[in-house]
């Protein structure tokens, strides 16, 4: 038997480390988590999408009472951007949530597993690594590729 060790880069970086237009990304990420609807789990997400003809894409999560009817804020942007845009590319993704009891999360979250094999896609289709700025109010994560939160991914057959 051989054993492999998957390790995950991830720099740990306040705000003011952000360039202007990752700094740009995460405030329209927080700003989209303000607009989800998440009346049963309180728990509030929001994204943003860079894409490479200079737009920026949000989306945030949308609960159902008829559970799994939602959609994740990570899918709700991804599949906006590629059906309005579908030749520009994914160039970063911010990701932003507020607890329940409506601030910012201290720590940040990561895209469910459905969010990750979603934006995986996208950023095969883009021929590049896909950065994920993933935001908390006391840190933020920054990861060089979605590929990367998903390291045993599934691809093609």
């Amino acid at each position: 038997m051989k054993n492999i060790d998957i390790s995950i880069p991830v720099s740990v970086i306040d705000y003011a480390e952000l360039t202007v237009e990752e700094r740009h990304l995460v405030d329209e990420a927080r700003a989209a988590s303000h607009r989800s609807y998440a009346p049963y789990s309180n728990f509030h997400v929001g994204a943003a999408i860079a894409l490479d003809n200079g737009v920026i894409v949000t989306g945030a999560n949308q609960e159902n009472v008829a559970y799994p009817s939602g959609t994740c804020a990570e899918r709700s942007a991804c599949f906006y951007a590629h059906a309005q845009y579908p030749e520009a590319k994914f160039k970063a993704i911010a990701i932003a949530a507020l607890d329940t009891s409506g601030k910012e999360v201290a720590e940040p979250i990561s895209p469910c597993g459905s969010c990750r094999q979603a934006l995986l896609e996208y950023e095969t289709l883009a021929g590049h690594n896909v950065e994920v700025i993933l935001s908390g109010s006391e840190k933020i994560y920054k990861v060089p590729s979605v590929k990367s939160l998903l390291p045993l991914a599934f691809t093609e057959f």
